[in-house]
């Protein structure tokens, strides 16, 4: 089925605005994902799950999600030469259209990756893969864009950051558990490069020594414009230092089957809003719709939603709502009929589960 092209930032976009919307970089595992598991694996049993997927995964489920929100992605990362890289490769940059120049292909290295277990709503997760090898050439400055996503690592500042910055780009960041247990904002120095930070509740509760996501918040405004904590099924809570302006939206009730990469689809679809100059709650609203949407389906980067779904989606609740959604709270996405064309196809939409091993049939 043709791709569906629908631009989120048609109304912003201006003449001198750069070819890049969104940078990003970071290392590419493909994903295994097994599904349909009644429960955790039982040290020393086998167990058989009902379903299976292949994928990119890694830094390739934000990409993928920006993608496919109808945002000019463009990733560097780091491929193996083996049949795994190659899949990647094709899967990201012909299947959803993801500029990969700055990327490079590593002649000898094997591609890392992750299986995933999900049952219950929860997941396991066991990887392997090691550190690419530094290139020969350092690869140049990150490419003018409208904005950046990065990871920010604990004691470790990345060069590239703080270049995007000064180029014009906006910074959006998030951040991993510190397992050191300090959870000190001095030891995230890109932080000071941010233009938005996105951590979830409990990180952010720990970094600012407050009691509660709200408060966090507004500790964390006093380093970036914009601070963004997420609060699972809570939804999420927003402070722009610049305007003052705070938001809160709550999140859409769905059946989880699988959380990954629910964060990387709610930064994508709040970094779309951003970039689309929509009101603070609304960029809120919106990615956590699409986070909902993404933990109904299985897998990291082929669970993203796009806006044709999303368009689907409001098409359908707007003319019949479910009976376990609250009509007023559904009402709160209103504005999505005033930004996205109706539907082209009927919800609900079946993304594709990528699977490596099928080869065109042969004539007998």
């Amino acid at each position: 089925m043709a791709r569906i092209h629908i631009d989120p930032l048609a109304a912003a976009r201006r003449p001198d605005d750069p070819d890049v919307d969104v940078y990003l970089t970071g290392m590419v595992f493909l994903d295994i994902i097994f599904t349909g598991l009644d429960s955790a694996p039982v040290r020393g049993t086998e167990s058989w799950a009902r379903g299976m997927g292949m994928s990119p995964g890694g830094v390739a489920n934000m990409a993928t999600a920006l993608a496919r929100l109808g945002l000019r992605t463009n990733l560097a990362a780091a491929f193996g030469d083996d049949m795994y890289g190659d899949y990647c490769r094709e899967a990201l940059e012909l299947g959803e259209g993801i500029d990969l120049t700055l990327s490079r292909t590593i002649p000898g290295w094997h591609s890392p990756v992750t299986v995933s277990m999900a049952y219950e709503g929860e997941r396991t997760m066991v990887s392997h893969g090691h550190e690419a090898p530094a290139p020969d050439d350092p690869p140049p400055c990150p490419p003018r864009s409208r904005a950046a996503i990065a990871s920010l690592a604990r004691g470790r500042s990345e060069p590239w950051v703080a270049q995007a910055a000064a180029h014009g780009s906006l910074i959006f960041a998030d951040t991993g558990w510190d397992e050191t247990g300090r959870w000190d904002l001095a030891g995230l120095p890109d932080l000071a490069h941010c233009h938005a930070f996105l951590p979830n509740a409990e990180e952010a509760m720990r970094y600012t020594r407050t009691d509660s996501p709200r408060a966090a918040a507004h500790a964390l405004a006093e380093r970036v414009r914009l601070a963004v904590v997420t609060m699972g099924s809570d939804g999420a809570y927003a402070v722009d230092a610049g305007t003052g302006e705070t938001a809160e939206v709550p999140a859409i009730s769905v059946e989880a089957l699988d959380p990954t990469g629910a964060g990387d689809v709610f930064v994508a679809g709040f970094v779309t809003g951003t970039l689309a100059e929509w009101p603070l709650a609304d960029r809120l609203a919106f990615a956590g719709l699409t986070a909902a949407l993404s933990v109904q389906e299985f897998g990291g980067s082929q669970s993203a939603p796009g806006l044709a779904e999303v368009a689907a989606w409001w098409d359908r609740v707007s003319m019949l709502p479910p009976a376990d959604q609250d009509p007023g709270a559904l009402s709160r996405y209103s504005f999505l009929g005033h930004l996205l064309p109706c539907a082209p196809r009927p919800w609900p939409l079946r993304r594709a589960v990528p699977t490596i091993g099928f080869r065109p049939a042969r004539s007998a």
